[in-house]
């Protein structure tokens, strides 16, 4: 053989050893991230079930000392979580020292202060389990039960980014009302044998109260975040307009993303990928009601978008409102480990981790049978854009590969 073919040979051959060494290591990386989320995945049905128990294996701290220590820029709460039973516990059980009215917003709401001086939102229970709110997808009251629902499906999804939230019973006249501010005090008033109050905000009337059975009223409480972790507000780049015919770019600009990607903090870090988590997530719950969200203080992109507020979802289990996927379809972009944990969670997967997370809550049962088989249903809903998504432009572009370091330290 010629010396110049003897190169070309060499060229060619060092050309397929270079090529297979690539494609080998990019398969063995993509498998290992993938055998690392099934194992994610296993850890995670096999701790679904929080018994409220009070015990800690800290007994050297509160808590709420506990809970505070799990916050960092990019979850609320780790993904091993002994004593997440005995936080929730002490939200439920912990004596009642302060009530006032809830902080600003449109929906009512009061604020708690728990003994050991914990914050809590509590929100009244406004509907029946099987109540299907009509109108609008964000229409009517707050519920409390979608608060409870919402925060374990976060921990399903594997997310960790909504506020702890667990369903807790109070006594209106010996709980809240010694302990309540003259301003909580005076909206109290009895509706036939019933306890009842309207609170403060914006859309609260005297002539639509939240009422009590008897005195016993039935609620959620969400942790508040710890103080050092200063909220920013945001006005979410999809939110909707509210006024009737008017509407937000989005809803008809199909090329809005690509605007969305050229301004921050969209334009790098984490943020775009967490609108799109945001998305799935919202639309799975029915929640189309996020116009605005918070991340922690000049993070620069760099935190999560926090889950909060999570009330206005799980109104019509027979609504499914696609437009809340509009990051998703209009990007065509997603997460890896989102879209492995949303294919493991198939074929009755999810309504049954969902049972399971929410058995030995307080409340419970907390979700009805048509709000969880939504919850499947939509599932194969936003596979299904996906695979749209990866039909037109392939999986190495729609599905982005993002996993973020947490550190606990």
């Amino acid at each position: 053989m010629k010396l110049k073919q003897r190169v070309v040979l060499l060229a060619i051959l060092l050309v397929i050893f270079i090529f297979t060494k690539v494609f080998l290591i990019d398969n063995l990386e993509t498998s290992a991230a993938h055998r690392e989320d099934q194992r994610a995945f296993q850890r995670m049905l096999s701790g679904l079930r929080v018994a409220l128990d009070p015990r800690l294996e800290h007994t050297l701290q509160s808590p709420w000392e506990i809970a505070a220590q799990w916050v960092v820029p990019r979850e609320v709460y780790p993904e091993d979580t002994p004593e997440l039973g005995a936080v929730m516990h002490a939200m439920t059980t912990k004596k009642i020292i302060k009530a006032d009215v809830g902080y600003k917003g449109t929906q009512l709401k009061a604020l708690l202060i728990l003994e050991g001086g914990q914050k809590v939102v509590f929100k009244p229970k406004r509907y029946a389990r099987d109540y299907i709110v009509e109108g609008e997808p964000y229409a009517g009251y707050d519920r409390h039960n979608a608060e409870v629902a919402a925060f374990h499906l976060d921990r399903i999804l594997g997310f960790r980014r909504a506020p702890l939230v667990v369903g807790r019973f109070v006594n209106l006249r010996t709980e809240i009302k010694p302990v309540a501010t003259e301003q909580l005090l005076g909206t109290f008033m009895t509706v036939g044998n019933n306890t009842c109050f309207y609170g403060k905000c914006y859309y609260c009337r005297e002539t639509e109260p939240a009422c009590a059975d008897g005195d016993i009223m039935e609620g959620s409480v969400t942790l508040w975040l710890p103080d050092v972790w200063p909220l920013q507000k945001h006005r979410h780049p999809w939110g909707r307009t509210y006024r009737e015919g008017k509407l937000a770019r989005w809803e008809y600009d199909e090329s809005y993303c690509d605007a969305v990607k050229k301004t921050s903090p969209y334009d790098s870090g984490p943020r775009l990928l967490d609108i799109i988590d945001t998305a799935v997530f919202d639309y799975l719950i029915g929640n189309a009601d996020r116009h605005h969200y918070e991340s922690f203080q000049d993070d620069e992109g760099a935190s999560m978008l926090i889950l909060l507020d999570n009330a206005k979802s799980f109104g019509n289990p027979a609504l499914d409102e696609r437009s809340i996927l509009a990051p998703l379809y209009q990007c065509c972009i997603i997460r890896v480990s989102t879209w492995n944990r949303l294919n493991y969670l198939k074929n009755g997967v999810l309504k049954s981790a969902l049972k399971t997370a929410m058995s030995h809550d307080p409340i419970s049962p907390v979700l009805s049978e048509p709000h969880l088989d939504a919850l499947d249903q939509r599932l194969l809903s936003i596979l299904a854009t996906v695979k749209q998504c990866t039909d037109q432009f392939g999986p190495d572009v729609v599905l982005v590969e993002d996993r973020m370091t947490l550190s606990h330290l």
